[in-house]
């Protein structure tokens, strides 16, 4: 079924938690704790990644036991992983994996290794107050958007399979009060690891440093080969990648109008990679302050706006938690001060191509274009993605007349009646302007490259909250249908115009469409 990855793999290379019996706890002195997931009722595929199965060499009529975590196949050490992490800026303490249980480490048919995990699977040592489960509308958004973000270039975790588990999972929803049964599910989750910034601080927090030295070694042994850890350079380099990864990964979110909504330490991959889709959101109506998830609502401190800065943050808690392994910390000092440069440059190129710029373009050329903007967009709602992706068929011709310069990305605004008056006369001026940057090179090569950098699709919420509402009733067309056009998110394709429509008036205030809770 898989190619598995024994010796070597993260459990069989790190120590394990001694205590096999049932129940939370805190675990010393351990990177894992073995538990088996619990089996569920009536397992039922309802999505399969066709692109994730052919890499892992699966497919789904012989998994779904496997991926209901209803058998446990000969060769399988199921674990739960320990790690802690800050939660909204405050330390949390021991965290760990409270629903998510990690098959196998295996071999892909790429070559890669990859690490197969199963997101609410049953109760761990990790599950706090928790039941171990998951519902199936943050199982879907989890499989829906993990695949859509890889197809959008957009590191991420991937997902093989969204199941069905034929239960129902008690949740209050918005925590207010009002729990209510609703359908389980479980998401198979894949990635080269799922070791993240938290697993170093929990070990670094306790003082366990022989731990903490044992998970670098590993880490980077197995993840890092042109490192050698015992190398005196060794972490300085190796949080040096992670920051340039990570400054990578945000230019992306921010090129796309991705917002993930709990950007805790936790949820930080040392990959690079978007990891924990929870609460996340899409700029619809481009609003920097704005954060999809009701928990974030005090502070925003997770809004699309701060979202470099939060990684930034994060960054340098990480590097706190490595100072145990270093003599001087000005080495990783001097490494966090990549994660700008890195963050500055990538961003600069990607919105350059957004805006259809030459590729050698210099900084300042999209500097004046990209502020301005950002200083228009959020005076009426104007749909991000709709708004660049209409940009490539503005007209270039300096006596284009006003309304043929706006029409193209009318579309992206909410109420073109707020289109008037001063707000019209610097829309205009911005395009006239950024037609006079672009209008010199061949029209038709500009807007091919700008429709390869500019979406057309998006897991909008209230899209995978339609694809929610049908599969609750049994229809599976709708997300069906949704994965598919989102596996070519640049591409139009036939009859799929309303999957890339603003987000309708019916959908401004519904749960699950502009705001979501952790609960899940």
């Amino acid at each position: 079924m898989f190619d598995l990855i024994g010796e070597g793999s993260f459990a069989e290379s790190l120590p394990a938690d001694p205590a096999r019996a049932a129940g939370v706890r805190q675990v010393q002195g351990a990177t894992h704790s073995w538990v088996a997931p619990t089996p569920v009722s009536s397992p039922r595929v309802l999505a399969w990644s066709d692109a994730m199965g052919e890499v892992l060499g699966i497919n789904s009529d012989q998994a779904l036991p496997l991926l209901a975590g209803n058998a446990v196949p000969d060769g399988f050490k199921p674990y739960a992983t320990c790690y802690g992490g800050h939660q909204f800026g405050n330390w949390a303490g021991q965290l760990g994996d409270g629903r998510a249980i990690n098959l196998a480490e295996v071999r892909g048919t790429d070559g890669q290794r990859y690490e197969v995990q199963l997101k609410g699977a049953g109760p761990t040592p990790y599950s706090r107050t928790a039941d171990g489960r998951a519902v199936l509308r943050s199982s879907l958004r989890e499989f829906l958007c993990s695949e859509a973000m890889h197809a959008l270039g957009v590191p991420t975790t991937r997902a093989l399979s969204l199941v069905a588990t034929g239960d129902t999972v008690v949740r209050d929803m918005f925590y207010d009060g009002n729990p209510a049964p609703e359908p389980g599910a479980i998401v198979c989750r894949v990635a080269p690891s799922f070791i993240r910034f938290g697993n170093f601080e929990l070990p670094a927090v306790r003082g366990d440093h022989a731990l903490l030295r044992q998970l670098f070694d590993y880490t980077v042994n197995t993840h890092w080969p042109d490192i050698d850890p015992q190398a005196p350079d060794a972490v300085e380099r190796w949080f040096t990648d992670i920051c340039r990864r990570t400054a990578t990964l945000l230019a992306h979110w921010m090129r796309v109008g991705f917002v993930h909504g709990v950007m805790n330490t936790d949820n930080m991959s040392v990959h690079g990679l978007t990891i924990d889709y929870g609460p996340y959101g899409w700029l619809e109506p481009f609003d920097p302050s704005w954060t999809p998830n009701t928990t974030d609502l005090p502070g925003r401190r997770y809004c699309y706006g701060n979202q470099p800065a939060i990684a930034q943050w994060n960054l340098s808690r990480l590097g706190s938690a490595l100072t145990p392994l270093v003599d001087d910390v000005q080495v990783l000092q001097d490494a966090l001060a990549v994660f700008a440069n890195q963050y500055t440059g990538d961003t600069q190129r990607q919105f350059g191509q957004k805006l259809g710029l030459p590729e050698d373009a210099p900084p300042d050329a999209v500097d004046a274009l990209l502020k301005p903007l950002f200083d228009l967009l959020p005076r009426t709602e104007v749909d991000m993605t709709l708004f660049f992706r209409g940009l490539a068929d503005v007209p270039t011709a300096q006596d284009a007349a006003e309304d043929a310069l706006l029409a193209p990305v009318l579309p992206a605004y909410y109420d073109a009646g707020m289109l008037r008056d001063d707000l019209r006369a610097d829309t205009t001026a911005w395009l006239r302007q950024w037609a006079r940057a672009v209008h010199e090179q061949d029209a038709e090569t500009r807007k091919h490259a700008m429709n390869a950098a500019n979406p057309l699709y998006v897991p909008r919420n209230w899209l995978a909250q339609q694809a929610i509402d049908a599969a609750e009733q049994g229809n599976l067309d709708p997300l069906h249908r949704l994965q598919r056009v989102l596996a070519q998110p640049y591409t139009p394709q036939d009859g799929a115009d309303d999957l890339a429509a603003r987000r309708p008036e019916w959908a401004r205030n519904k749960p699950g469409c502009s705001a979501l809770s952790c609960s899940s």
